[in-house]
């Protein structure tokens, strides 16, 4: 069997209890290299054979996990984070759909996650903002004209920006032209959940300023929006006057 596994945002101990356990059980793994903690293969059992698929194509890391499984060896195949965000794991799947070949997604915890985690902030806060954005500046893989900055920005929603601490003035330039004021709250956050972790809180209008200051430009999320400022409206979910099946309002 293969197993993709998510390793988590970064620290050793924010993977899975399942992915944990894969690890130990693994004969393969194949790891991202240049964005998982090389601490997690500190889970591995001896005699476990380990390829970094930082220097390796996709054929290369199909040409290792489909002989191994074929073999009757347990595969995992190591991303960062969780898989379904930004892992390029949907072409591995369909490679090994092609070949036969059985697998699992053990799920792990987003960088978006622990970015949050970091910044000690809750992304859907009531009347500020209920959604989400996750995207990236375009770069090598292109974004559809659709998704663009500008037009994402228009929502005026939570907004976590991955892949592009190294586009930050444009990025900043974008965001203004899609609508959020110069003076919206914004983070950077650097590594989270690592223990080089970093967060430099700023602006809108002064991410491009803060993020050269700071020497930051990759492996690092740029977080936007009115959740990192002060006012927010209560839960209702909580408030004594609000019923709910389990709770009677009490005035």
């Amino acid at each position: 069997m293969i197993y993709f596994v998510g390793a988590g945002a970064g620290a050793p101990d924010l993977i899975t209890v399942r992915g944990a356990r894969l690890l130990g059980e693994a004969d393969v793994i194949v790891y991202a290299g240049s964005l998982v903690n090389p601490a997690l293969l500190d889970y591995k059992k001896r005699g476990c054979a380990v390829y970094d698929s930082a220097r390796m194509t996709l054929e290369e890391v199909i040409a290792v996990m489909a002989p191994a499984a074929r073999a009757g060896q347990t595969v995992v195949r190591l991303h960062t984070g969780d898989p379904c965000v930004y892992g390029a794991h949907r072409e591995q799947m369909d490679a090994l759909d092609r070949l036969g070949l059985d697998y699992e997604v053990c799920p792990g915890v987003s960088s978006f996650c622990g970015a949050a985690a970091a910044l000690r902030a809750e992304y859907t806060l009531p009347n500020v903002s209920q959604t989400v954005i996750l995207t990236r500046m375009e770069g090598r893989t292109p974004v559809p004209e659709s998704e663009r900055i500008e037009a994402l920005a228009a929502h005026g929603a939570t907004m976590v920006v991955f892949l592009s601490a190294g586009q930050l003035e444009k990025l900043s330039q974008r965001l203004l032209a899609g609508g959020y004021a110069p003076d919206t709250p914004a983070a950077i956050v650097y590594k989270a959940t690592w223990p080089d972790e970093r967060i430099v809180h700023t602006t809108v209008a002064g991410l491009a300023e803060a993020g050269a200051r700071a020497g930051i430009t990759k492996t690092a999320l740029i977080t936007v929006g009115g959740f990192l400022g002060e006012e927010y409206d209560r839960s209702r979910l909580y408030d004594p006057s609000f019923a709910t099946g389990f709770r009677e309002a009490s005035r």
